[in-house]
């Protein structure tokens, strides 16, 4: 196996988890830390001893230590730290969301364009094992054509992040892009046709209203319903509340077309099948979706390790990539026509974000 050397920049709580996974990456190594933050800085060098450590993400790209680079920086800097790996020869893997903006997405597609080396969005959403099966099936025409697509969140509030930078939707792009462009990146990858338009109800209504950042009271949202209409005729709803960690499982999606409906839950880590004509409420497949050959779970049911290991794989020439910029940049562009639905009280075409 060939070696690879990689520089994480931002070693936050996301830094780490990429650290953590690349551990059990055949060829792999953390050689360059980049964080301003010294605690940061020092949680993560203790993960990955050897690698240099840096202030800055200009000073890691100059030392030429990196063969790949992880951009795990808050949101809001993605922009900048993209503009400088975008002049390089380096393999890049952004963290969702893209970039904070749509306008910002369109000018990091724009510096990657005639780039030799691979840009991967982190939209690992796509590898959890369970999810992963539902795409096969409904890819395989398990439901016939789909539908109607359903995904619910129920889960805990914002964690604390460095100086609490997720408080503020101008940080993180607001919470259906800083959270949900996984779930629209979802509905993309599994409907057939093209998103159009957006309708939302959202609001902020219990966390974080008694917290106060220089006078300021944090303005992320903390439950949402979301629209997704397709140029087909399909659709696509997002569940979301995140004051509902006393539930079952923190995620449930579903599919459903003229031939049967396809679910998926997690941390259940089930998969349910079900035939129109053969099956009859209550009377479905159901198996148990556990990727034993994962060596390490994380934060998000061993789907950063997969990701790992494709965007390796792609680094190699032994496969294509399979996430490009341009599904970071609609999974943005469907989570800000979101936020504007809610602000407006309107549907929003995607088309108003979009060239």
């Amino acid at each position: 196996m060939t070696s690879l050397r990689y520089g994480i920049i931002g070693s936050g709580m996301m830094g780490v988890e990429h650290i953590e996974n690349l551990k059990y990456v055949d060829g792999a190594e953390v050689t360059a830390i980049a964080d301003p933050n010294p605690g940061s800085r020092e949680l993560a060098g203790a993960i990955a001893p050897r690698a240099m450590h840096y202030t800055n993400h200009r000073a890691l790209i100059e030392d030429g230590a990196c063969d790949a680079v992880i951009v795990a920086s808050p949101n809001m800097t993605h922009i900048d730290v993209l503009r400088d790996l975008l002049a390089t020869d380096l393999h890049v893997l952004v963290e969702k969301p893209l970039c904070t903006t749509v306008k910002h997405c369109y000018e990091v597609l724009d510096l990657a364009e005639g780039r030799d080396a691979i840009t991967w969005v982190g939209l690992e959403y796509r590898y959890m094992p369970p999810i992963a099966r539902l795409i096969e099936e409904v890819d395989a025409g398990a439901v016939g054509t789909p539908r109607m697509v359903a995904i619910r969140e129920h889960r805990f509030p914002f964690l604390e992040k460095v100086g609490d930078w997720n408080r503020f939707s101008e940080n993180t792009g607001g919470t259906l892009v800083e959270k949900c462009c996984h779930f629209f990146d979802l509905m993309v990858r599994i409907m057939p046709g093209t998103p159009i338009s957006v309708f939302a109800s959202g609001a902020q209504d219990v966390n974080h209203l008694d917290e106060s950042y220089d006078g300021r009271t944090p303005d992320i949202l903390d439950n949402a319903f979301v629209i997704v209409d397709f140029d087909d005729g399909g659709r696509g709803l997002l569940d979301l509340c995140m004051f509902a960690e006393a539930t079952r499982n923190q995620e449930e999606l579903s599919v459903v077309g003229e031939r049967g409906k396809v679910e998926a839950l997690i941390p259940d880590d089930v998969i349910r099948i079900g035939r129109r004509g053969e099956h009859w409420i209550g009377g479905i497949e159901e198996h148990d979706v556990v990727d034993e050959s994962i060596p390490y779970q994380g934060h998000h049911s061993g789907s950063s390790y997969i990701e790992h290991l494709r965007f390796r794989d792609a680094i190699l020439g032994n496969a294509d990539p399979e996430i490009s910029l341009y599904d970071g940049l609609l999974s943005v562009a469907i989570g800000a026509a979101a936020h504007r639905s809610i602000d407006e009280g309107r549907p929003v075409k995607i088309a108003e974000f979009l060239r």
